[in-house]
């Protein structure tokens, strides 16, 4: 057996191999003791537990001859006094905060709680039982595979945003070999990199892909996590993406995406852990400092502040723990990474009593020489009242706006006095955006919280019942609708109906103004037979079903976004003014059926669903949209010019061939979106 000794090293937090061995790091403020525990090659027997040094609030020391591939973890002594805050237990081996790697996949013991699960005394209870057979195991690993210089640096713009998650893309693609589905090296094979830019998206970004922690009642239900929106840690990827070194799967799919053109965002979770509310598992920063990484409450720190809804809140107030979301982006844009999406934003801007985007964590990220120049978008809400902030995060910051996704949705369902809410949307949203122009909103009509497109229009009501919560989880207004028949039909009329709504949908999300994100799955039909909540489900459900592609509806995707590419005025940098230039004509004019401009009233008639609108300063398009169950006629501008078709969401295809000539009516037909261009006559 080798004999280890320990020096006190330096306090760079993490595990730095250097040339005569490793040196650790970790910080607590509360602890009494920290110990250093190094495994075997498999993990599975302690080899030795080695006292660290304490300087402040850092305990250190380097081990000579450790090298890269050692397994070790933490234990921490302290007071086991919830009450006071704090959740010491020694019994209990920790993760690293700055592990880069975990040999296994996390697993739900009871042996992870410290303390007595059922107790009567609930979580005051010490439990003493040992948990280190079944905990993952960090890796110490080299220094970090550096990213690719030449980074596709895609303006705003020109972004076409995918949203998706690596395991479902993968799991059902034939054309992929079995061990790489549902897997890193799988999404960085050719058919996968072939499909997204025959697409024509621009940006691919990846749902969580740290380690995952599956909730105490999903392993009562035989259930996993298979989001991924409940971190362990937030240097490490989790280990079942991983078809052999998930570190060197990653460095080359940045590379496969670079190559062809392609961005890379993460979407990334800061705002809590997987350690849950007081009755979670401690399986890191809980054991190390509770009181320290987490919000506690001020009148009660047994309990903590949950500003996110699943339980306990990160507090990135703590300098210490600011510096741990900062060294995380840094280490993954090192790696190439092009931007990050931030989940529950709003939890990242908390001050001691509001929320305040403009400051806090969100103003460092956006203040960092390196982070500010990458894609910074922000989910800009959390679970709290006043947590909901569209519209409020500033420069460079880009942000969801699910106003756009509910607007689209309802218009197009048919709902009444829906016209001046959807044009403030597909015109930019300037009444949110004000001041910062259209392309700080990032619109979608989908997203993987919620139904697909498929079943936007295809069920009228959620159903969750697979995820075992009685269909309690998962929003209830969808602003869907079923159009006949809820779920699945061979009904031809309803099928037609569907069809065309996807279409509808599809291509508004596209031409609007601002930058659009597409949901992996919606362009060739994929369902999740209206489950709106499919976090738990790991299985047939979410996987994409590449084998039942739309093939139609798939073109007419492509079409739409070829269109977007081929024509500026749908991405502009700045908000519409409506105001004549220099040639007396407004750079966007709104149009009633009739052919006049709509005046006041109009935008207040519960009863108007179709308008349209001619837009373009220099090339001019219109738009005629028409939510409504009925034919409507439309005067077509008369500018002693001629208006080509470009789109008509009732074909398959979107396309036509007609031209027709300048103030001629024109019949609009149900539930169609139409578009034109202006050419000579």
């Amino acid at each position: 057996m080798q004999r280890y000794g320990i020096e006190p090293g330096h306090q760079q937090l993490g595990a730095i191999p250097d040339a005569s061995g490793t040196n650790f790091a970790v910080f607590s403020a509360h602890a009494e003791k920290v110990e250093l525990c190094l495994f075997d090659e498999a993990g599975a027997r302690e080899v030795a537990r080695l006292a660290l040094l304490r300087s402040g609030d850092i305990w250190h020391g380097h081990v000579p001859r450790v090298v890269a591939g050692q397994r070790y973890g933490y234990r921490v002594h302290g007071p086991y006094d919830p009450k006071r805050g704090h959740r010491f237990n020694p019994n209990k081996l920790l993760i690293d905060p700055y592990a880069r790697v975990l040999d296994r996949t996390f697993v739900l013991d009871d042996r992870h709680f410290a303390y007595q699960s059922g107790h009567a005394d609930g979580d005051l209870r010490f439990d003493a039982r040992d948990n280190a057979d079944v905990m993952p195991k960090c890796i110490v690993t080299g220094e970090p595979l550096s990213g690719s210089p030449l980074q596709p640096a895609i303006a705003w713009r020109d972004t076409i945003i995918y949203e998706m998650h690596l395991r479902g893309f993968t799991m059902r693609r034939n054309d992929i070999p079995a061990t790489f589905r549902g897997t890193l090296a799988g999404l960085a094979s050719r058919p996968v990199t072939a499909h997204l830019r025959e697409l024509g998206i621009t940006a691919v970004e990846l749902m969580p892909i740290n380690p995952i922690g599956d909730e105490p009642h999903l392993k009562r239900l035989g259930l996993r996590n298979y989001w991924g929106y409940n971190p362990i840690n937030f240097f490490a990827i989790e280990p079942r993406y991983a078809a052999v070194d998930a570190r060197v799967e990653f460095r080359a799919l940045v590379d496969t995406l670079h190559d062809a053109g392609i961005e890379l965002i993460l979407d990334v979770v800061y705002n809590h852990t997987a350690e849950g509310d007081a009755f979670g598992p401690t399986l890191s920063y809980r054991g190390i400092d509770n009181a320290s990484y987490y919000w506690l409450m001020p009148d009660d720190p047994q309990r903590y502040v949950n500003y996110t809804g699943v339980g306990n809140t990160l507090n990135v107030q703590h300098p210490i723990v600011r510096d741990l979301v900062l060294d995380s982006l840094r280490f993954w844009a090192r790696l190439g990474v092009d931007g990050f999406r931030f989940d529950l934003a709003s939890a990242l801007a908390r001050t001691d009593r509001d929320c305040r985007p403009d400051t806090r964590l969100t103003a460092d990220i956006a203040a960092d020489p390196v982070l500010s120049r990458l894609k910074l978008i922000a989910e800009p809400w959390d679970a709290s009242a006043d947590g909901y902030r569209l519209g409020a995060f500033p420069p460079p910051w880009r942000e969801w706006n699910d106003r756009f996704r509910d607007s689209a949705r309802r218009f197009w369902r048919g709902d009444q006095g829906q016209v001046a809410e959807f044009a403030s949307r597909i015109s930019g949203s300037s009444d949110i955006m004000a001041g910062r122009g259209p392309l700080a909103n990032i619109n979608f009509i989908t997203a993987h919280d919620g139904f697909t497109l498929s079943d936007v229009t295809s069920y009228a009501q959620k159903h969750n019942w697979a995820n075992g919560e009685r269909n309690a989880d998962g929003i209830s207004e969808n602003h869907s609708r079923n159009w006949g028949a809820e779920g699945s039909t061979n009904d031809p009329a309803v099928l037609a109906l569907r069809n065309r709504h996807r279409r509808n949908l599809i291509a508004t999300l596209l031409l609007s103004q601002g930058v659009p994100m597409i949901l992996a799955g919606d362009e060739i039909g994929h369902s999740q037979n209206g489950n709106n909540n499919a976090y738990c489900q790991d299985n047939e459900t979410s996987w994409i079903d590449w084998d039942s592609t739309d093939e139609a509806f798939l073109r007419f995707v492509q079409r739409m976004i070829d269109i977007r590419r081929r024509h500026p005025a749908f991405r502009r940098d700045e908000f519409f003014s409506g105001l004549p230039d220099t040639s007396e004509r407004k750079d966007i004019v709104w149009l009633y059926p009739l052919g006049r401009e709509m005046i006041e009233r109009d935008w207040h008639d519960p009863y108007l669903s179709a308008f349209g609108c001619v837009l373009g300063d220099g090339e001019r398009l219109l738009c005629l949209f028409n939510a409504g169950a009925e034919a409507t006629s439309f005067l077509l501008p008369a500018e002693k010019r001629s208006w080509d078709y470009i789109l008509d969401s009732g074909k398959d295809d979107g396309s036509s061939e007609i031209r027709v000539s300048a103030g001629a009516e024109y019949v609009v037909a149900p539930h169609s979106f139409i578009l034109f261009r202006e050419t000579p006559a």
